[in-house]
């Protein structure tokens, strides 16, 4: 299994440009908001929980982040914990509200991902390696982390294999 510094600094290559980087604090978290509210149907009510696919998704990435780093692994859970409870809400508004919200924050997220990519040059990490779908919401929540001075060992190995970030000029066609 790769470790986190592995899934990091693949996924990072591609993301080396400070306005695609940025461009992910937004397009990110809609995406991952998105996805729990569009799985947030069909659903039912157990123990005061909402039980839905979402919830089954959740879990799974989870269990994921965990095995992968304790520390990212919890922040990442209390994340996904709160994208269910604000899908759940969404659930038991109309139908309307809720294919609106879900669909609106889907389609503005990758719009937003996609213009990252225009400035970066490059295509998403996930077209070479669907496992960067995953990888994403973690990366995004790394350099939060790293922005705020913390697990510097694991920043200073990820910008070792994956290079510094920096603003890319678009080269003129000639």
């Amino acid at each position: 299994m790769k470790t986190l510094v592995d899934h990091l600094a693949q996924y990072a290559a591609y993301h080396r440009d400070r306005r695609n980087i940025a461009s992910h604090f937004i397009g990110i978290p809609m995406i991952v908001l998105a996805v729990a509210v569009l799985l947030s149907r069909p659903g039912f009510q157990f123990a005061g929980l909402w039980l839905a696919p979402a919830t089954l998704v959740a879990l799974a990435s989870a269990w994921f982040y965990l095995r992968l780093d304790t520390r990212f692994g919890l922040l990442m859970s209390a994340l996904l914990a709160l994208s269910l409870w604000v899908a759940a809400k969404l659930a038991l508004a109309s139908t309307g509200l809720w294919l609106t919200a879900g669909l609106g924050l889907f389609v503005v997220g990758w719009i937003i991902q996609f213009v990252g990519h225009y400035y970066e040059g490059r295509k998403p990490a996930f077209v070479d390696d669907i496992t960067g779908l995953i990888i994403g919401p973690l990366f995004v929540v790394a350099e939060l982390v790293f922005l705020l001075g913390l697990r510097k060992e694991v920043e200073h190995a990820v910008v070792e294999i994956a290079g510094p970030t920096c603003i890319r000029e678009k080269k003129a066609l000639a």
